[in-house]
């Protein structure tokens, strides 16, 4: 359900930002928003105190956003409020720097490597994948796994390319206990 709701409101954000020739501005103050909602976990307990009433809630959001950023993301936020989703504003915006990336071509990679890369090697990574995907920029997140053994795996949205070393021994092992079995049972 909150996958929905964020794609329903994410959407619509994204249609005013497109129509109306904004994008990156749009895309900065989402990203600032998010910071804020982020930075400030007394919001969200404010948001959802049962005892205040909506009009309150929307009156505060006003307060703090309504000087920083455009009209339509502050009737977005005030929208979020009022449909009580506040608690999903996060996965809202989200959503939308996700479309806006799309839009822009622009892919997030999650490289982890058993040992720590090297600039020399961060670079060979992402211009390979520039190579290979319909991307024109990359935002890359490297971290190190040493259960992985040696090799990577690279993650860009649903697609996972696993070309570890432990990878490759669990496949091997798999495909050993298949021949073991198959041998068993020739041999009875």
């Amino acid at each position: 359900m909150a996958k929905l709701v964020s794609k329903t409101y994410g959407d619509a954000l994204f249609e005013v930002a497109a129509e109306s020739g904004r994008v990156d501005d749009f895309l900065a103050e989402v990203k600032a928003v998010k910071a804020a909602v982020d930075e400030n976990p007394e919001l969200f307990k404010l948001m959802g105190h049962p005892k205040i009433v909506k009009e309150e809630k929307v009156k505060v959001i006003e307060d703090i956003f309504a000087e920083k950023v455009s009209g339509e993301l502050v009737g977005l936020l005030r929208m979020i409020v009022e449909k009580g989703r506040f608690e999903e504003v996060g996965e809202i915006l989200d959503y939308f720097i996700g479309e806006v990336k799309e839009y822009k071509n622009i892919g997030t990679a999650y490289v982890t490597s058993a040992l720590e890369l090297s600039g020399e090697q961060k670079a060979a990574v992402e211009k390979r994948l520039l190579e290979t995907t319909k991307y024109v920029e990359f935002e890359m997140h490297y971290a190190v796994d040493s259960a992985l053994i040696g090799g990577m795996v690279i993650r860009i949205g649903d697609r996972v390319v696993d070309s570890s070393v432990r990878t490759k021994l669990y496949d091997l092992t798999r495909e050993l206990s298949k021949i073991q079995l198959k041998a068993g049972e020739c041999a009875s």
